[in-house]
């Protein structure tokens, strides 16, 4: 019997500090990118984390799972390319576009267990939803103004953010669909967080992204990433994931998306394209209802009880 809950006051402001808290890591990575290359961040923050989610599991004694080396280094591999494409995109586009476009991993994840797990089969309002999605992503690409040079810059670097949308989405259907479905969330962790050093390093030496100056700015943010937002939010969030519903979760961490644009216009002084806007939230919808079907559905049969 599934004992978990739905979410209470203390549910919604602990996804509000972790939305606040994933929004703030591309927000991070861009500010600092003229003393730390993005790659090399990602990196470095990634290897730390790697450190302190290996000692815990040391300390709690976890044994790793059966079968799951071969799925976990697909994971790694995945959540390595995923990041790389962040990385790149950071140089292209804005803070507040990446994180608008890399969540539609969930999307990309929904087709895929479709396709994979007959217990994941897509309702017909869900499909309404990814169509949604992928007309919000549209809309985002048209109606760009600038120098064409400018315009052109930033939509590969939104089209790199899609692109790790799809590779996070991939990552998701690998971990469903092996042992690593029922593995310690830790040990999952640890598959992606060894993997993004050991592929990301030697991208940032081949593409020049090696620059690492030591600002108080820097090793903050470098210091934020590998232990709040690398280590103890995700630790976090699963922990959440065993007490409450994950659908219920699921919808609550798009506010992530959100923070994330009103951050980078607040603190980094991004200009915020209407269309872009308008694109973003038909994303946004079609996520939600993608990622929040079941709670619909049973929202609106409360309703119709109430009002019969």
């Amino acid at each position: 019997m599934d004992t978990r809950k739905t979410l209470d006051g203390q549910a919604i402001g602990m996804m509000a500090l972790l939305c606040l808290t994933w929004s703030l890591q591309q927000i991070a990575l861009k500010a600092t990118a003229p003393d730390v290359s993005p790659l090399l961040q990602i990196s470095l923050r990634s290897g730390l984390a790697a450190v302190l989610v290996a000692m815990l599991m040391w300390w709690r004694r976890d044994k790793f799972t059966d079968g799951g080396l071969r799925p976990g280094l697909m994971a790694g591999f995945l959540f390595a390319l995923e990041y790389l494409l962040v990385g790149e995109a950071l140089r292209h586009t804005t803070a507040g576009h990446t994180v608008v476009l890399l969540y539609t991993g969930p999307i990309f994840a929904a087709l895929g267990l479709h396709w994979k797990l007959p217990s994941e089969r897509l309702a017909p309002g869900q499909w309404i939803g990814i169509a949604l999605a992928f007309i919000g992503i549209a809309v985002t690409f048209i109606g760009r103004q600038g120098p064409a040079r400018d315009v052109a810059n930033m939509l590969a670097g939104d089209l790199m953010c899609v692109a790790a949308g799809a590779a996070w989405g991939a990552t998701t259907v690998v971990i469903r669909c092996s042992k690593l479905s029922s593995a310690p969330a830790t040990e999952t962790l640890l598959y992606q967080l060894v993997a993004a050093p050991v592929l990301l390093l030697p991208a940032a030496a081949a593409l020049g992204q090696l620059t690492f100056t030591a600002t108080p700015l820097a090793l903050g943010s470098l210091t934020f990433q590998a232990v709040v937002a690398s280590f103890a939010s995700y630790l976090a969030w699963f922990a959440m994931l065993r007490r409450y519903l994950a659908s219920r979760l699921g919808v609550f961490s798009f506010l992530t998306p959100l923070f994330a644009v009103g951050l980078g216009g607040y603190l980094l002084d991004e200009h915020i394209e209407p269309n872009f806007i308008l694109g973003a939230l038909l994303v946004l919808a079609g996520i939600v209802l993608v990622s929040g079907y079941s709670w619909i559905v049973q929202g609106v049969h409360s309703l119709r009880r109430l009002n019969a």
